[in-house]
């Protein structure tokens, strides 16, 4: 709500009130506050402008009971005879007026109620007027106009056409009955008589009540609703049943009842749910069993091995437990078959940099990169090349350092997968023999992924870069 002083400014700049009257509308404007919470809607107080063409706001108030209709403070706006004719009436005449349409300074649609506000000696100094929010019911009105009109058309259409000609029932795949509100069959079109065949081995004829041969029918057609929408389990079958009741009129008193077969899809749906079960356990099953591989690796490592074949034995655990990460992301996420690459990469990098007594236990890693979801099958090829060019990073960049930082980024760019593994170390340096590790990232990245891999010392460091579609081959 305006201060005084800013009601006392807009009625002397915009109206021809005296100063009298101003006091009488800020006297006015103390109590419009509880009127808007006790009513549940929005208060103002407009006056006539100096030109008597329109109004202007200077008073407002939004209730703290309910959501008010403006966004923004409309005190000081005018009020236009086109959008607010009741207002500008009630200022001329000083009529009330009661539950009339009108447009807001906000293009909201509302029911406005005015009345006016007197000055000491009874002349119309202003208007209390209280507004509510009809966006909604308007849009609800329209959408059951619409219904009406559209089932009124398609009464037309299906029940009109002659006996000769019913050519839109016939090919429609659902069961439709056309029943009067007792429940007295008017037309029934030929999937509906094969399913009544089906369902009792019976047919109902037209004039004869379809509750007597579907009574499961009953609630359907007696509910008062006009248009109504359920699931059924008929039987051994499970059935869509609609009703949409026609608009009372000479012409036409009934509804349409229509029943769609979900007996099938709910099957598949069933095969579906039993499949994504298999397929989770399957990939609950490959996780322990890399996790029991790897346990195996260390505990064999534990007992001692020699010293020159410690670093592939730790190499191959490395590579099974990123494997195993593609699964424990499958089942961490809803997805069956999918994988959040960035979700994968910060797991396999943490788990490399930060593993006690890892060379790299003094290594620093950064992630960048937004959610994004592959196929799982790409997903493990992806696992073993991050795998690799991070712990190339571990053994080769830092010789001589306790310190060091990796930052792994990647990015969607149109149809393609831009991943690059940085470091800040001593730079890449091409040997006449590439290692194991760049062998399998070369393989991988070429055969299993159809893309490009570099590798590149830079300014500060290497530089890792792979690039990839984001769709694999079929």
């Amino acid at each position: 709500m305006l201060a005084t002083a800013s009601i006392e400014s807009i009625c002397q700049q915009h109206t021809n009130l005296s100063n009298e009257d101003i006091e009488k509308v800020i006297e006015v404007s103390q109590t419009i506050q509880l009127t808007a919470d006790l009513s549940k809607a929005n208060i103002f107080i407009d006056c006539l402008m100096a030109d008597g063409k329109q109004a202007i706001v200077v008073a407002e108030a939004s209730p703290t009971t309910a959501k008010p209709i403006y966004e923004n403070q409309v005190a000081g706006m005018k009020a236009y005879e086109a959008f607010e004719p009741a207002v500008l009436y009630c200022l001329r005449t000083g009529n009330p007026m009661t539950s009339n349409r009108a447009i807001t300074q906000e293009r909201k649609k509302v029911e406005q109620s005015v009345v006016p506000i007197h000055g000491s000696e009874g002349n119309i100094i202003a208007a209390l007027i209280m507004e509510k929010d009809i966006s909604d019911q308007l849009k609800k009105q329209e959408e059951m106009k619409a219904l009406s009109k559209t089932t009124e058309s398609l009464s037309g259409v299906l029940v009109g056409v002659s006996d000769n000609q019913p050519i839109i029932p016939e090919l429609i795949e659902e069961a439709l009955f056309f029943v009067e509100p007792d429940g007295n069959l008017l037309y029934s079109n030929p999937t509906a008589i094969n399913l009544m065949h089906g369902l009792t081995g019976e047919e109902c004829r037209c004039g004869e009540n379809i509750i007597h041969y579907l009574p499961f029918l009953a609630d359907v057609i007696t509910e008062s609703d006009e248009l109504l929408v359920r699931e059924m389990a008929i039987s051994d079958k499970i059935f869509k049943v609609k009703k949409i009741h026609l608009p009372q009129n000479e012409k036409y008193n009934g509804m349409f009842v229509i029943l769609r077969d979900l007996t099938e899809l709910r099957e598949k749906e069933k095969e579906l749910v039993m499949k994504s079960v298999a397929i989770q356990e399957i990939h609950h099953r490959v996780k322990n069993n890399l996790q029991t591989v790897a346990s195996l690796l260390r505990l064999q490592m534990r007992r001692g091995i020699p010293e020159e074949s410690k670093v592939y034995f730790l190499e191959s655990l490395n590579r099974i437990l990123s494997i195993a990460s593609v699964y424990e992301v499958i089942l961490s996420n809803s997805s069956i078959d999918e994988v959040d690459i960035y979700e994968l990469i910060e797991k396999i990098g943490n788990m490399l940099v930060y593993t006690e007594g890892q060379a790299g236990a003094n290594i620093q890693i950064q992630f960048d990169g937004e959610p994004l979801t592959i196929e799982s099958k790409r997903a493990v090829s992806i696992a073993l090349i991050i795998n690799e060019l991070i712990q190339n990073c571990i053994n080769h960049a830092f010789k001589g350092r306790d310190t060091g930082k990796v930052q792994v980024t990647f990015k969607q760019e149109e149809t393609f997968i831009h991943i690059k593994v940085i470091d800040d170390g001593v730079g890449y340096v091409p040997h006449s023999k590439s290692s194991l590790g760049l062998e399998i990232v070369n393989m991988m990245v070429e055969h299993d992924l159809a893309g490009t891999f570099t590798i590149q010392k830079v300014d500060q460091g290497s530089e890792a870069a792979i690039t990839f579609p984001l769709k694999g081959r079929g």
